[in-house]
Parts: structure tokens; sequence; C-alpha cells
């Protein structure tokens, strides 16, 4: 059995790990490749001498020089000697940077310095090594001036594929990056950027998409357009209902009509809550929305990006819907500071009134998601394969020959479980399917990205379809290895087309297992 196991370090990075119960805390960072201290492995020197904060485990065998009866019964553990019962929570001694598992840090350069309206600047930056920035639309970057001992965090509002990257930032009275970007900031100066970070990314349109912004919570939806516009096979409606608090506050309108062009089927309109406003519409984005145009009956994927009130207004409107969305992405922002020190992530779980939700809160952001809990597995194949293609994006250019053989090995594994269109052993195939799916979460090294995938329940639905099923559909054996050819050959359009396949057979398994028990 595998748990999720939470790795917090000094400087307030957390890492999130799977680890077997019959593995090592230290194997199981090590083939995440997080090097947390170790030395001898035989419990013998104390190196790697760590604090369990929740969690049951087995605490292996070492000498009282390495770790005193004292120290064991007040949590202290040797992750070279412990193995998880449960899911854990780990402080270790050390930074990520040493780690090697802290996020990355580029340097760009200001391009364009626009003032679009008298509360929004829009600024471009130039990276220079853009070949290493892989993000997906909708996540944001931790942005600093140099030398500056603070950051603040910004979405995109670029598509991931332009060569410049742009954001959007409402100016606020006192505020350091507002000050910054009106008073001293010149094209031509330099910034740090920390990240891509969120989960607040565009999944695969296989549903009608409901676009949300509020103020310049316009920026994230701006770059999921853009990628839209990418997508050849886009056959889904996409609808934009984008709210402000002045008329001042909108901004970006002509792009925003000429996506009317570049999508087969978008459309949008401003909302604004000015009781005198000019707008058209006036009041809140709720009070515009309708079940024929935007959410179709609970079939629609409903993405949101705004300020704290304007998230929770929806969210309550949405679950009070007789359909509510079956999926509701949302970022929601404060002007709350972040500095180097502060926690990067912390991630909650739950579980209430028909609702899966799973959320990372950050300093001045918070990204989430919530699922209409169901009871068929098909949901969380269809989940999954939106994952999938997203993180693939995200990691398409960073793997190395090392990887694929790594990822090689695990495809292996888990065919060796099957014989034509048998499952030789149902439990062994499901754990080791398990790690090959979820080895490019862990590769890709975002916290909130491996939350989501953790957070879906296909596991669970394999273990009670397939405990006494033998059938598996011939293809997928020959799938497992053909997707990491085509990732390896960067070759998006074949990707998506053997995961679609690869997902139908998942389901197409899963059913049949389903009516023959």
């Amino acid at each position: 059995m595998s748990h999720q196991i939470a790795l917090a370090f000094e400087d307030g990075i957390t890492r999130f790990i799977e680890c077997n119960d019959d593995q090592t805390l230290a194997d199981a960072a090590y083939q995440a490749r997080i090097n947390i201290p170790f030395d001898c492995r035989d419990g013998a020197c104390g190196t790697c001498k760590s604090f369990c904060e929740s969690g049951d485990y087995d605490e292996g065998e070492y000498i009282d020089d390495a770790l005193t009866e004292e120290e064991a019964a007040e949590g202290y553990i040797l992750t070279c000697q412990t193995k998880p019962h449960t899911d854990m929570v780990v402080q270790i001694a050390t930074t990520s940077v040493l780690a090697k598992t802290g996020a990355s840090t580029l340097v760009g350069t200001i391009t364009e310095l626009e003032r679009l309206s008298e509360s929004t600047v829009k600024f471009a930056v130039q990276i220079e090594d853009r070949e290493s920035l892989q993000y997906l639309p909708g996540q944001y970057m931790n942005i600093a001036p140099p030398n500056a001992d603070w950051h603040r965090s910004y979405s995109f509002s670029s598509g991931p594929s332009e060569d410049i990257v742009t954001f959007l930032v409402k100016l606020t009275r006192g505020g350091m990056m507002s000050e910054y970007l009106t008073d001293t900031s010149r094209v031509g100066d330099t910034l740090n950027l920390t990240g891509p970070m969120g989960s607040f990314f565009l999944r695969e349109p296989v549903n009608p998409i409901l676009l949300l912004a509020g103020g310049t919570g316009l920026a994230p939806v701006m770059s999921i357009l853009e990628k839209l516009t990418e997508d050849e096979l886009l056959d889904v409606p996409v609808r934009l209902i984008y709210g402000a608090t002045f008329d001042h506050d909108l901004v970006e309108l002509d792009k925003l009509d000429a996506f009317r062009d570049r999508l087969p089927d978008f459309d949008y309109f401003t909302v604004v809550s000015d009781p005198e406003s000019n707008n058209e519409r006036k009041g809140y984005v709720t009070q515009h929305m309708t079940d024929e145009e935007h959410l179709h009956d609970g079939e629609a994927d409903v993405y949101l990006c705004g300020p704290p009130p304007m998230v929770e207004a929806v969210r309550t409107f949405l679950n009070d819907q007789p359909n509510p969305p079956g999926s509701f992405y949302y970022e929601k922002f404060s002007s709350a500071a972040g500095t180097p020190s502060a926690p990067t992530s912390e991630v909650t779980r739950s579980e209430k009134d028909g609702f899966e939700s799973v959320s990372v809160s950050a300093p001045g952001i918070e990204t989430g998601e919530i699922h209409r809990a169901k009871a068929d597995s098909e949901s969380q194949f269809n989940a999954r394969l939106a994952l999938e293609l997203g993180v693939i994006e995200l990691v398409i250019n960073l793997l190395d020959e090392e990887d694929f053989a790594e990822f090689r090995q695990l495809a292996e594994r888990a065919n060796s479980f099957i014989d034509g269109d048998r499952i030789t052993d149902s439990a062994a195939y499901i754990a080791a399917n398990n790690d090959y799916h979820r080895f490019l979460f862990g590769r890709a090294g975002n916290d909130a990205m491996l939350q989501s995938y953790t957070n879906l329940n296909t596991v669970a639905a394999m273990d009670e379809a397939l405990a006494d099923a033998d059938f598996i559909e011939p293809g997928i054996a020959q799938e497992h290895l053909d997707i990491i050819d085509a990732i390896e050959a960067k070759d998006m359009l074949r990707v998506r087309e053997l995961l679609v396949s690869h997902n139908h057979h998942a389901i197409s398994t899963m059913h049949k297992a389903i009516e023959t028990s």
C-alpha cells in the first residue's frame, strides 16, 4: 500500500512524495529525487533524524547513539529506517535548496509597461532562459524586483507558447509592487520570477467551459483563452463573464472581442457592480448566469479567478443549483505579502455534502478545485485524463534519458501483470499501474498537481471493481509504452490520442468488471 508523505523543510517549502509501506522514507525521497539528509542507511549515525508531526509508522531498527529512547517517544524518527503505516507529515532538518527540490527562479527583463486604466498595469517580461519555463494556462509566478525581500504572486495573462510573458496588476494604494510599477520600474529593468505554481489551470476541454473573471483575475482567463485557440480539436462552447467593480476596471476588451473570431464558439459579456455604472449589465456575475447558456445542466466545467468574496459567492451560488457543475476550479487572490520566509503552500482536502475539494494556500493566493462526488468511476478516470494531459505539457521538455528509463520500467512492471486480455494479479497490477500514472506528477515537482492527482479516487475505484476480476482490455499494455514513446518524441497530438484511447480502455475494463461481478 502506498502512503502520502509531506516533507516540510526548514525554509517553509513542503514537498509531497509517495512511500510504500515496505519502503523507507529515505528511499522514497531518493526515488522522488529529493535529497533529504542521510549517510549510513543502517540506523547508526543519526544524520537523517527528523520529527514526525503526524502519522503512524514502523520505526525500524537503530542504535541509541543515532536516536535515543526519549527522542523516539517525542516523535523523532530516522528516515533511513522508518516505514509508513499511514500518511505522514515529517519535518526535515534542512532547507529545500540543499535537498535540491526548491522552486526554480528565472531572471527576466521588462520589455513593456502599459497603464491600461487608472486601476490596472500590464507588464511584459522576456525570460533569459525561456525554454526552461514550462507553465500551464492559469498558473502563476512569484515575482520580485532584484534584491527585494518580498514578492507578489501574479498569473500569466499570456499563453504558454508565447515568447514574451505578460501579467496584469491591480494598483493598490501603498502596495509595494504597485509603487514599484508606477514610480520606479522602467523598460529594461530585471525581475526575479519563481515558479510556475498553482493548481488553477485548464483541463482537457471535453465539457462546455464557463470562465469567470473578477478584475485582474482576467489574467489567467486570458492565458486559458490563448491556449484554447491552439486546440484544433476544440468542439465545446466557451463562455466568459467578466466582472468588475467600476467601469474603468474593465481592460483588454479588444482582445476579448478578437477571441470571438479566434475560437469556434466563444462569447462573453461584462458585469459592473457599481450602481452608477454605464455598463449594460450591473450587479454581480451570478445574477447574469443562466443554465442554458452557461451551466449546461451541470455539465459545464467552471473556472473562476477573482477576489475572495467573489469566489465564495459563486461557490455558494453553484452549490445551490439543482444540478451543480461537476467540476469547479478557482483561484482567489488578496493583497497579502509574500516574503522569502513565508511557507510556499498549505494543502487541505475535504469531503462534505456530496462534494470533494482540495485547496492549496500560499501568501496572497489560494487555488483549488471542487468536484461533485459521483459513484461512477468514469468521472474519476476522465479527471485523471485531464490532469495527465496538463502535467505532460508541463514536463515534456524537462524529461531526460534517466526519466524515460525509469518511466519505461514502471510501464513494464505494470505490464508484467497482464497476459493478453487477462490480469494475472489484480492487487499487484493496481499498485503498479498507479506508480506508472503518478510518475510524471512526482517528476513535475508541483505540489498542487500531485495533490490533485492524489485526490482522485481511481485507485479505490479499481480496488473495488477489479478485486475479483481478471479481464483487461488488451490494448492497455501497449498503450503504456506507446504513451512514453509519444512523450519522448514530443508529439502532443499523438499523446492526446493515446491517452484518450487509454482512458476509454480503462473505463471499458471497469465497466466489464462491474457487469461481471
